[in-house]
């Protein structure tokens, strides 16, 4: 089966991803976790169709190549990469306070309102994924060395699971590895 620009695939590596490009013996893939395209050969029986968009060779001129599509996704991703999210908190905790009581009475408690502090949670989220879309970008590190750095990222979502209770929304919260 031929597959059209717009495709949307999974690969066992790179993750989702989308057709930009065809070719005779390859399609050009951009992966949103690699955040760049990859070839990858039409013969290869691991790339899993998701949503298949038939491929129409009649249309040749009204396609984008390769370098219009990377040009376009870097504008977009140089102009957001330094905006933050307005992410909503479970209404549960609106107006609430943070307090820290040391074990020891004789120093003073800490409050402050929950709003700070999940504001500052939001933050950390969002510069480590800037730090994510960096290493993944990034055009000297080799896919080794992304792969191992991309570990490193994994087990910091995962050690701030604790605060996924602050969110409304599942997807604004932070995952780390599944087991599966």
């Amino acid at each position: 089966m031929e597959l059209g620009i717009g495709s949307k695939v999974e690969h066992p590596h790179f993750g989702r991803g989308v057709v930009v490009e065809t070719a005779t013996e390859f399609y050009s893939i951009w992966f949103k976790t690699q955040n760049t395209t990859k070839q990858v050969s039409k013969e290869y029986k691991d790339l899993r169709i998701i949503e298949s968009i038939e491929g129409a060779n009649d249309n040749i001129g009204n396609t984008l190549s390769l370098i219009e599509i990377e040009t376009a996704l870097e504008h977009v991703l140089d102009r957001r990469l330094h905006e933050f999210q307005m992410v909503p908190m479970a209404n549960k905790w609106n107006n609430g306070n943070l307090i820290l009581k040391p074990a020891d009475d004789s120093l003073q408690t800490k409050e402050l309102p929950i709003e700070v502090f999940f504001h500052k949670i939001v933050m950390v989220r969002d510069r480590i994924r800037l730090i994510e879309q960096k290493i993944n970008a990034h055009k000297v590190l080799t896919d080794e060395e992304k792969v191992d750095l991309q570990q490193y990222i994994t087990g910091v979502y995962g050690s701030l699971t604790t605060f996924n209770v602050l969110f409304r929304e599942t997807h604004h919260q932070f995952k780390g590895s599944s087991k599966e």
